[in-house]
């Protein structure tokens, strides 16, 4: 990453919008076109986007776009502690300024995407944590090592979050980001169940690194890569 401390801030920013605007908006825009675009279309713009989006900043930022994924980063050692509050700032701000919009876009809609488990509250919290453990430990897996591996992390990413979409978004929305679920949330007024959506995704990424860490792979990815920079703008 190359990126100066605001152009990191505002890559944060600019991907967490797209995601969420994106992929809630698919939602809305299914909704009042009467289905047109589908689970699976849904799933595809969610994928999709967070693709395009690591290949765009990728280089600047890291492409988090999801406070889990920066609190994997840092719990790997990937990742300076003080760097932790403005990338989460970012990306909280992205997604509500992308849920302000549809509000504005669709005021008639009342539900903009927002992320509700189904009957099965607890099904939905352990379906969350052990997709957002999928996302972080591919992310890690793809993200340090042989150039070849970084040139294929956007591909890799977003079929995550596309198979993820698909197979968990019927029980739990499938959101395995809690910036994701907060834009939302805060103009839907879905905020009673907000706490899962924090709590699953944050437990499935620190099981991640642990688990990545356990195979090895970070002391590997070590002795590839520098350590990590000691400033916010490194």
């Amino acid at each position: 990453m190359h990126g100066s401390w605001p152009e990191k801030m505002l890559a944060e920013g600019i991907g967490t919008f797209a995601l969420v605007f994106v992929g809630t908006g698919a939602i809305v825009v299914d909704r009042v076109s009467g289905g047109a675009i589908g689970h699976v279309g849904i799933a595809l713009c969610f994928g999709l986007t967070v693709m395009t989006m690591i290949y765009a900043v990728g280089d600047i930022s890291g492409a988090h776009f999801n406070p889990a994924v920066t609190v994997g980063f840092w719990s790997a050692r990937r990742l300076p502690g003080r760097t932790v509050p403005v990338y989460l700032a970012a990306q909280l701000l992205g997604a509500i300024l992308a849920s302000a919009v549809l509000r504005a876009l669709f005021p008639a809609e009342l539900d903009l995407g927002a992320t509700r488990p189904g009957e099965n509250i607890v099904a939905a919290f352990v379906l969350e944590g052990i997709l957002t453990f999928f996302l972080m430990f591919v992310i890690l897996s793809v993200a340090t090592g042989a150039k070849e591996k970084g040139i294929i992390a956007g591909i890799a990413v977003g079929s995550v979050v596309c198979f993820s979409a698909i197979f968990g978004g019927p029980i739990s929305g499938a959101s395995l980001n809690p910036a994701r679920s907060l834009g939302p949330a805060i103009f839907s007024g879905a905020l009673g169940t907000l706490w899962l959506y924090v709590l699953a995704p944050l437990l499935g990424a620190l099981l991640a690194v642990g688990a990545w860490w356990g195979l090895g792979a970070g002391q590997r990815s070590q002795q590839i890569l520098p350590a990590p920079p000691t400033g916010p703008a490194g």
